[in-house]
């Protein structure tokens, strides 16, 4: 497949001539067309603004952007999903997993914009009100946004020129929005602290249902962390599992439940073992303390899993910034049994077990993204299309049967908890803290 060395910035001016297509579909952009209508006297005042600074931003391109190597060839367009990562674990500071790429963007390249359109593009987004944007604060800072839309198209293997619109959205109106969030949301918990005082770092955390995003979102934002020179960490809750000798201990202790049957629901966790890790980590505030954080091996013991071993957890060193700590159930609070048992007798046990778990994850979180999905149906969806992807791939996946299969164990406490997190957000949070993004089938936020 050919390949072309993806031209800085400045060498692309020439190219920003090109009207953008438009956004998503012909009812949001007569949503969109709305807001953009208010806000063109304010684009048009802006126009030496952004000129100005994308000028600013050419003239350092050569020293902070590389040259690297992409396709040209919209096919070959791709995106991480659920719980893949691209990157080693051992370049990684924050402890990313490896893993394969699978492409779930349409081929078609889009046309590349000017950096007018781009910024009607960004000041078009749903998530402007709801993470303190304006529009004069996307032109006072264009720079960055050109800056941190370059790196990202770089990290996933993109090319800038030729982004799909859907590529385009996730980067602009969904990424870059919701790490600036979390930049104000360290500005704040720092300014806490005197000077001379240790600062440990702010634990986010980001609720959300499997197959949504969640995971390629945290990835995205450790990166443009480390490119800003902040050290982050990523743990899932994934990684506190039981081991499989313990696993064994709770299907045995509770024979007949199928939500227990297998890692997943409250009660699969080492709770102890998550309040020390947690606790740990919120220590590293000084430079040369390490910490290695632990990694749960899915392929084990043919797929029903069991802790990796301690040799291959990534590590870690501080003075950290950040922790993304991400997962499927974080924030759920447990409910009434009558509730819990109208929608599955299996989950009476399953919200008994929750009633620990705010004191060994919730309570560490200090911010809160929660990622809101209209249909849990949409999990089983997602889901298959990840394991058709990995088995298109050569790669072991699961039948369709296994995959139904596995998202049934699930659904019951998605039916249950979701509402009261949606309605109430997630177990001991701050509202002025926390940041809900509904997202579409296609995983992108939208308006509500």
């Amino acid at each position: 497949m050919a390949a072309l060395t993806t031209l800085t910035p400045c060498q692309a001016t020439s190219h920003f001539n090109i009207r953008i297509s438009h956004y998503y579909n012909q009812k949001q952009n007569q949503n969109q067309n709305v807001y953009i209508n208010q806000t063109k006297s304010i684009h048009k005042a802006k126009s030496s603004l952004l000129s100005f600074a994308f000028s600013s931003l050419c003239a350092k391109s050569t020293s902070i952007i590389p040259s690297t190597h992409f396709s040209t060839s919209g096919s070959s367009s791709s995106w991480l999903q659920d719980n893949t990562m691209n990157l080693d674990a051992s370049s990684s500071g924050s402890g990313l997993r490896e893993g394969p790429i699978y492409s779930v963007f349409p081929a078609k390249p889009a046309e590349v914009s000017s950096v007018q359109d781009l910024y009607e593009f960004i000041c078009s987004g749903p998530l402007m009100d709801k993470v303190g944007l304006t529009a004069e604060k996307v032109a006072e800072s264009i720079d960055k946004w050109l800056f941190y839309g370059s790196k990202l198209c770089r990290l996933f293997q993109l090319n800038e020129l030729y982004l799909t619109v859907p590529e385009k959205a996730r980067f602009y109106h969904y990424y870059i929005p919701v790490f600036l969030w979390c930049e104000d949301q360290i500005s704040e918990h720092r300014s806490k602290f005197k000077d001379g005082e240790e600062i440990p770092p702010l634990v986010i955390g980001f609720s959300a249902p499997q197959g949504c995003g969640k995971t390629t979102l945290v990835f995205a934002l450790d990166y443009l962390f480390r490119i800003t020179n902040r050290k982050s960490a990523t743990l899932s809750i994934d990684d506190f599992y039981l081991t499989a000798e313990g696993q064994a201990k709770l299907r045995e202790e509770n024979p007949g439940n199928a939500l227990l049957e297998l890692r997943g629901n409250a009660g699969s966790h080492d709770l102890p073992f998550s309040v020390e890790t947690l606790t740990a980590l919120t220590k590293l505030t000084k430079e040369g303390r390490r910490m290695k954080l632990p990694r749960y091996d899915k392929s084990a013991y043919r797929g029903k899993g069991d802790r990796a071993a301690p040799s291959v957890w990534p590590e870690v060193e501080g003075p950290l910034t950040v922790i993304l700590y991400e997962g499927w159930m974080l924030g759920f609070k447990p409910l009434p049994a009558e509730v819990v048992k109208a929608v599955d007798p299996q989950l009476e046990t399953v919200n008994k077990n929750l009633e620990a778990y705010y004191d060994a994850w919730d309570k560490f979180i200090k911010a809160w993204i929660v990622i809101k999905i209209q249909d849990p149906s949409c999990v089983y969806r997602w889901r298959l299309q990840a394991e058709v992807a990995m088995r298109e791939a050569g790669k072991p996946g699961m039948s369709d049967e296994e995959v139904e299969d596995f998202v049934s164990r699930y659904l019951p406490a998605y039916k249950a908890y979701l509402p009261t997190l949606y309605s109430e957000g997630p177990n001991g949070s701050d509202p002025n803290h926390l940041l809900v993004i509904e997202i579409d089938e296609g995983r992108n936020p939208i308006l509500f």
